[in-house]
């Protein structure tokens, strides 16, 4: 039998784990992460040929990093983890958002010290860039992960797995804000090597709020998942002694 203060804890713990596993799915689906705000174009005809051999590189598979980075300071540009967008204007003045996704092999190629010369590696932007992709997956499978064994728990009608669903949860947390200071300090170093152009304005996204959101949610929820494993055994124990006794 299950005190209603566990069953209650239980309850809030895994509606505040359903909620940071939303946040975070969307957070890693959408790419408001990070975005730029451009100054309007001159007229010069020059400055037109080179906004439109942005807008062409930047949706080609053979896009460097120097060359998508450049189409988003210029063209109104956002960046989230899984994709890039920046903003076109069509012939009938009408604005619209041009996306692309980063592949695979773009998730873990190889940063450099300057993105338009290879010559020499830059093993920390190298290191943040694939960790900002691999943390959201590593989070979200444990989220699941947990959610199994709370599962079994529930079937085997005992509370002791709980603290494992709570330690889950903890490394989830970690992950998640990992994601984020993954991302903001890779982008730090890229804004460094990076010629920006006056005018340009930077700023967070949305996106990268909730992912900053759901880890403190999971580690809330880990907290309850544990106080309710631990206090329950002692309450237990205590129960076990005084029968014995």
């Amino acid at each position: 039998m299950v005190d209603n203060r566990y069953a209650t804890a239980l309850v809030i713990g895994s509606v505040l784990s359903l909620l940071a596993s939303v946040y975070l799915s969307v957070a890693v689906g959408t790419q408001h992460w990070y975005q730029y705000r451009s100054p309007p174009p001159s007229n010069d005809i020059n400055n037109g040929s080179e906004l439109r051999a942005l807008k062409d590189a930047f949706g080609s598979e053979e896009v460097n990093e120097m060359q998508y980075s450049k189409a988003l300071l210029r063209l109104n540009g956002s960046l989230g983890l899984w994709w890039r967008c920046i903003l076109v204007s069509q012939p009938d003045s009408k604005v619209v958002s041009e996306c692309e996704a980063f592949t695979l092999p773009q998730q873990f190629e190889v940063k450099y010290r300057h993105p338009n010369n290879s010559s020499e590696e830059d093993f920390l932007r190298t290191s943040l860039w694939r960790c900002r992709f691999i943390f959201p997956l590593v989070s979200l499978g444990l989220v699941f992960l947990a959610a199994l064994v709370g599962v079994c728990a529930c079937l085997c009608r005992s509370l002791t797995p709980t603290l494992f669903v709570g330690l889950l949860h903890l490394l989830a947390g970690l992950c998640s804000l990992a994601t984020v200071c993954c991302f903001l300090a890779g982008l730090d170093l890229l804004h460094q090597v990076l010629d920006w152009q006056d005018g340009v304005v930077s700023s967070l996204g949305w996106s990268l709020y909730l992912a900053l959101v759901s880890s403190p949610l999971q580690m809330m929820a880990a907290a309850l998942f544990m106080w309710a494993a631990r206090s329950h055994r002692k309450n237990y124990t205590r129960m076990t002694a005084y029968r014995v006794a």
